[in-house]
């Protein structure tokens, strides 16, 4: 048996400058972290000749012949292109699993391809580092799929940790994010996660984003501007503690990513937004692309009861969590190169 694990993230600034439309102009920059919450892909060998799928987030289950033309559709469709991209087709059993629910905000279909490509490649032997397994992903994510996403999801999962992550037509760069002891700790202390109950897929919202972005004169260009902006102040604001500075920035560019595309926000959201101001909270946004999932809320310690209290009787549950360092790991890994070969 394999068992490998990548963390998802959530994104503190610079969301949708990572898209292709907007950065290969302009350049993106987000900064985001990785936290301790984690999907899983565990891999066993089996002498039958085909591949099988289960999956327990979306309650699937798919069997794959050996030699059967690649489908990439339906929710299996990205594990059945990374399994293509490493040219497996038979001899082993797949089991998916994730501590989030998919379409929630939290990149977690990019953690998916990245777990698998960490475990995939180990299982054949390679050894990728961050940047090629980042790499990687989004080849598969962007062109063989063709998903209407972005490049951050990717990079954080790949890496781990907080980072600063530039977005240029030539490449994409990774610096680590340091922040004083203190002003760490504080800031996972005071970052809340509220799951609103709602899941959404992101590609209609990204879709749409990515058309608007086309217009350098249109309102969304605009926004991207101001929320790269954004970005590169809240990666100052953390690096010296200005915690409160960056809960205002969140609050600003929360306006600023409304305008990005219909969808991004709804009332319910904008409601329970407001209510979470109401009751202390400094600023927030909805994690991801938006639409539902998480709501990211950023608060000082003693007004958190009453913000809890306040959401949850909304009917929101909040997540507890910690931030991650470790990236993508091998937690298990009982093949030996014979075994693999004998199956395959």
């Amino acid at each position: 048996m394999l068992i490998a694990r990548a963390p998802v993230r959530i994104s503190f600034a610079g969301g949708g400058t990572d898209l292709p439309a907007y950065y290969e102009r302009h350049g993106g920059f987000v900064v985001s972290t990785s936290i301790d919450k984690y999907f899983y892909v565990h891999i066993s060998l089996k002498s039958a000749g085909s591949i099988q799928i289960s999956s327990s987030d979306y309650r699937a289950f798919s069997r794959v012949s050996r030699g059967e033309p690649p489908l990439w559709d339906g929710d299996m469709g990205l594990v059945k292109a990374v399994l293509h991209e490493f040219g497996l087709d038979g001899g082993i059993s797949l089991f998916l699993a994730s501590e989030v629910p998919p379409g929630t905000g939290l990149g977690s279909s990019s953690t998916v391809t990245v777990a698998l490509i960490k475990s995939l490649s180990t299982l054949r032997g390679l050894s990728l580092n961050s940047a090629q397994i980042a790499s990687l992903a989004c080849t598969i994510e962007l062109d063989k799929l063709r998903s209407p996403i972005g490049k951050q999801d990717q990079y954080a999962a790949a890496y781990g940790g907080m980072n600063a992550i530039t977005f240029t037509r030539e490449g994409v760069s990774v610096e680590p994010l340091t922040m004083p002891v203190e002003a760490r700790e504080l800031l996972q202390q005071r970052i809340m996660l509220f799951f609103t109950g709602e899941t959404r897929s992101a590609n209609k919202i990204l879709r749409q984003q990515s058309s608007n972005s086309a217009n350098d004169s249109g309102e969304a260009v605009f926004a991207l501007h101001e929320i790269k902006a954004a970005a590169y102040d809240v990666k100052r604001c953390l690096e010296v503690g200005d915690l409160d500075g960056f809960g205002q920035i969140l609050a600003e560019t929360w306006e600023q990513k409304k305008r990005l595309a219909a969808g991004v926000s709804n009332t319910r959201i904008d409601e329970l937004y407001a209510l979470a101001r109401r009751h202390g909270v400094l600023g927030g946004k909805v994690a991801g692309a938006g639409g539902g999932g998480f709501l990211l809320l950023y608060c000082h310690e003693e007004h958190q009861p009453v913000v809890t209290e306040a959401l949850e009787e909304a009917g929101l549950h909040r997540m507890d969590f910690g931030f991650d360092v470790g990236g993508p790991q091998i937690l298990m890994n009982a093949f030996s190169r014979s075994a693999w070969r004998r199956t395959a």
